[in-house]
């Protein structure tokens, strides 16, 4: 409606006059009958109203092919509609699909670890590999590899920015959010030349963890905003998620902290997700179940691998071994031994286990 209306006063104004049309013509002393509303905000509501260029908004936003969804449109996605605080509206660059639904989101550090966005890339693929949607934030880290990680499963990826829709922040991740695009879309909340201000980014965050089943923190510090979205996903009785790091690097305080005191649930692999999420996870797995059966030759380690990773694949041999065992028995550099378990761990043939070992994937 304007700048000084949130979601939650929007509803209230709705739920008094019946739409927000209704409500474009309401002066200021019959807006202060509505709870919150004292005189001084009324009258900046009206002044913010009548200097509002609707119109415009419209055009540029039509001249970038983005779509405005308002809450009782058919396409608002519909896990938004559930929150307490839903957008007023919705700015929407791609395409949101029904299936979108079954969405994970993975957030973390800006300023993250090399192992943060491996396990960010890694989950991003894997999980998209099960047909789930990835949500993120397209910020640098952790959001952009869960991002990269879907797109290169061929998998759907919504990126939720805390800036108008005019222009891409961060700028470098231009290209990036052309694809998402390709694959998914580009939303936000805000008006199509809202710069990306600090304070925009918390209120962000209860969109990502809305759109979701359950929220995956892979890396965090002390006062990291996916804390609060995490936060929010419990409140929303959505499902929190954490990756567990090392004790004494302060990208993993949150992640631990988030696993010792909030009852995350501590994730190794996808199926410590799919198996939280219910029927939807039971639904995966029986997807799951059916692609082997139709298409053996996906799930043949022979059809798929290089050379290294064939090697590499025939040394775990369904033992646990370490990067140093694996080196060894092979004759590869430890550096280019772990390179590989991890093109592996992409194409969900190993996984990793506590103590940094890795055993193939139960189904191989």
């Amino acid at each position: 409606m304007t700048s000084v209306v949130g979601p939650i006063l929007f509803s209230r104004i709705v739920e008094r006059f019946g739409s927000a049309q209704a409500a474009l013509g309401i002066g200021a002393g019959q807006l202060q009958k509505i709870d919150g509303i004292g005189p001084i905000l009324a009258e900046e509501i009206v002044r913010s109203r009548d200097r509002a260029d609707v119109q415009q908004e419209v055009v540029l936003a039509a001249e970038l092919g983005i779509s405005i969804f308002c809450r009782d449109d058919d396409q608002y996605p519909e896990p938004l509609r559930h929150i307490p605080d839903p957008p007023i509206c919705l700015y929407v660059r791609g395409r949101i699909e029904s299936a979108d639904t079954v969405a994970i989101a993975l957030v973390g550090a800006r300023r993250c670890t090399i192992y943060g966005r491996e396990q960010a890339y890694r989950f991003g693929y894997q999980l998209a590999t099960h047909g789930l949607t990835i949500i993120s934030g397209l910020a640098r880290g952790i959001d952009s590899e869960s991002h990269k990680g879907a797109l290169t499963a061929n998998g759907r990826t919504l990126a939720v920015l805390g800036n108008g829709l005019a222009d891409i922040y961060p700028p470098e991740h231009l290209e990036l959010a052309e694809r998402i695009v390709e694959n998914g879309a580009l939303l936000s909340e805000l008006p199509m030349t809202t710069s990306p201000q600090a304070k925009n980014f918390l209120p962000r965050n209860r969109l990502i963890a809305g759109l979701s089943l359950g929220v995956l923190v892979v890396e965090a510090a002390r006062r990291s905003g996916s804390l609060t979205t995490a936060r929010l996903a419990g409140e929303y009785n959505r499902e929190i998620f954490a990756l567990p790091g090392r004790i004494d690097s302060e990208y993993s305080w949150g992640t631990n902290k988030l696993i010792r005191d909030q009852h995350a649930k501590l994730v190794i692999n996808t199926d410590d997700i799919i198996n939280e999420l219910g029927p939807v996870g039971e639904a995966l797995h029986k997807s799951d179940d059916e692609k082997q059966t139709s298409s053996p030759s996906l799930f043949n380690p022979q059809s798929s691998l290089n050379n290294d990773e064939q090697l590499i694949y025939d040394s775990l041999d369904h033992e646990e071994r370490s990067i140093e065992t694996i080196a060894e028995m092979t004759g590869q550099s430890a550096s280019k031994a772990a390179a590989t378990l991890i093109s592996l761990q992409l194409k969900n043939m190993i996984r990793q286990l506590p103590g940094n070992v890795f055993v193939r994937t139960r189904k191989h």
